[in-house]
């Protein structure tokens, strides 16, 4: 495995002021990892910031004409460079996440996608929304300026590191690809969980910047194993924004420490949800069998650790429901205990199941798999609409490989049911075709669009596409912002603002803005979109 010397990257320089104590360990074994890590010092945090917002001042659209074609081109590099840790990259996020290679392997060609993809995005330049409003000098009884609005960076973002995606929503994942296309500089928290994966990334980007000529500042990575880290990151008088993809609890912290800062900051925060799945009578009848094979798939992938996981199941009472509930307790029997992310998520997924068997609105299913304590096992509960109503806890996520069965009686109790959950990224509707399950869908799918970022047709919310349509991200407490997506090419749209140039120099107009529309974007100009020459 690469050697690795467990040092923050502050502006391509490694660096580490403080005695490194913490180690990562394996999940598997629960073994200590080389190198450890120390939190990044107030002096380092100071240094990142500082080389970021010279950075930033570089690449303004104002100073750098050709950012769009530099920024692709450092994207592409980024992509490569990881592309070219090979092997080492995988064995280290495997050993310290305990996920299987092939997840790994895929996830690392998920990274380099979105890399790609964000800079053909960049490269065609039609995201900045380029408006022009053109002079009207002779306009009574006030003439009208010349104006111009586009999409600039905003600043310095800050990223987090997510625990369940060592890549894909981690150093080099959707949050710093999409501030770094937007043209931010990004200091990126590596997750204390995988330290190793993300100093190899970390020194991939690094390597990439330079062969790009960008600013050293265009990238830091700082280790904070204390929360105290976090908190200084996001309270920094020269942070602009914040990505962050984790539990609520932690995104909740940070929207705080955001808010009380003399001038708060936007902190963009995806914080799971339980991703309701809603089965009609006709599904069952045509298909139960298979639903609830699938159904167990979804809810043990990657042993539960995904933020679209689903994590409520309504299904209706009778024969046909209850054969569904069988079927589904005998396919979370055989899929057996997994490996978890790490020590803390599996400690926090025993209290939960632990918590919900108490729970005098619940009912544990009994289960025919066994594993070792350091596994998670699935687990299985069942409850009523009404018992619903009266537990709010039992909406809240259980972070592993559990789900909660709800039987509804009819039509009323279904609707009432979903009219008492909270924001979600994602709910689902299985249906069959030409029954009485389409008069029901039409019922059900307003209450749940008014809910989630992405209503799902059939099918499970366990595997996000990533495409230009994609949303990920719904209403409060799924994500801070119901507005935005954390995957997909709209992404990019967080770390923007808009900027109108009245007047301007002919010589200060960025290449989206200019009368011969160099780029050849689509513009709207006076109104009407076109790509033509001004």
């Amino acid at each position: 495995m690469t050697s690795l010397h467990g040092k923050h990257l502050i502006a391509g320089e490694r660096r580490r002021d403080a005695e490194a104590q913490h180690r990562a360990t394996q999940a598997a074994t629960g073994e200590a990892l080389d190198p450890a890590v120390a939190d990044a010092s107030a002096a380092e945090i100071d240094a990142a910031f500082a080389a970021a917002v010279a950075a930033h001042r570089a690449l303004d659209p104002l100073v750098e004409p050709d950012l769009a074609a530099k920024t692709a081109a450092f994207l592409e590099a980024i992509g490569a460079h990881i592309e070219g840790l090979g092997d080492a990259l995988v064995e280290r996020a495997t050993a310290e996440t305990g996920l299987p290679q092939g997840r790994i392997v895929g996830e690392r060609g998920r990274t380099i996608n979105q890399l790609r993809s964000f800079a053909a995005l960049v490269r065609e330049g039609s995201w900045v929304g380029a408006r022009i409003d053109r002079a009207l000098p002779e306009r009574q009884p006030i003439p009208r300026p010349d104006l111009r609005r586009m999409l600039v960076p905003v600043g310095p973002v800050v990223v987090f590191g997510a625990s369940n995606f060592p890549l894909a929503f981690s150093v080099a994942g959707g949050d710093a690809a999409s501030a770094l296309a937007a043209g931010c500089p990004v200091i990126a928290k590596a997750h204390p969980s995988h330290p190793g994966t993300s100093e190899l990334v970390g020194e991939a980007i690094t390597a990439a910047a330079r062969e790009c000529a960008m600013p050293a500042g265009v990238f830091s990575l700082v280790h904070g194993p204390s929360h105290a880290v976090g908190q200084a990151l996001v309270r920094h008088p020269s942070a602009r924004a914040v990505g962050f993809t984790g539990s609520l609890r932690g995104g909740r912290a940070l929207l705080e420490a955001a808010a009380s800062r003399p001038d708060p900051i936007p902190v963009f925060a995806e914080m799971g949800s339980v991703n309701p799945v809603v089965f009609l009578p006709g599904a069952l009848r045509e298909r139960g069998a298979a639903l609830a094979t699938q159904a167990a798939g979804s809810i043990t992938l990657g042993v539960g650790q995904f933020c679209t996981n689903p994590g409520v199941l309504l299904v209706p009472a009778g024969e046909t429901g209850d054969a569904f509930v069988a079927g589904l307790a005998e396919a979370l029997g055989a899929a057996g205990a997994g490996v978890m992310l790490d020590p803390n998520i599996l400690a926090g997924y025993r209290r939960g199941v632990e918590a919900r068997a108490a729970s005098a609105h619940a009912e544990r299913v009994p289960l025919t798999c066994a594993g070792p304590e350091t596994r998670g096992l699935p687990a299985l509960f069942t409850t009523t609409a009404t018992a619903l109503a009266a537990d709010p806890s039992l909406r809240e996520e259980l972070f592993g490989p559990a789900s909660l069965v709800v039987r509804w009686r009819d039509a009323d109790d279904l609707l009432a049911a979903l009219e008492g959950f909270e924001g979600q990224l994602s709910a689902t509707v299985h249906a069959a075709e030409n029954s009485d399950d389409a008069g029901l869908v039409r019922r059900v799918a307003p209450v749940l669009s008014r809910r989630v970022g992405r209503l799902l047709f059939g099918g499970f919310p366990t595997g996000v596409e990533v495409c230009p349509s994609m949303q990920h991200g719904g209403p409060w407490p799924a994500s801070s912002d119901a507005r935005t997506t954390s995957v997909g090419t709209a992404a990019i749209e967080r770390f923007a603002r808009p900027l109108c140039l009245q007047s301007a120099p002919a010589a200060l107009v960025p290449p989206a803005l200019q009368d011969q529309n160099p780029l050849g974007l689509l513009r709207l100009v006076d109104g009407v979109p076109t790509r033509d020459a001004l």
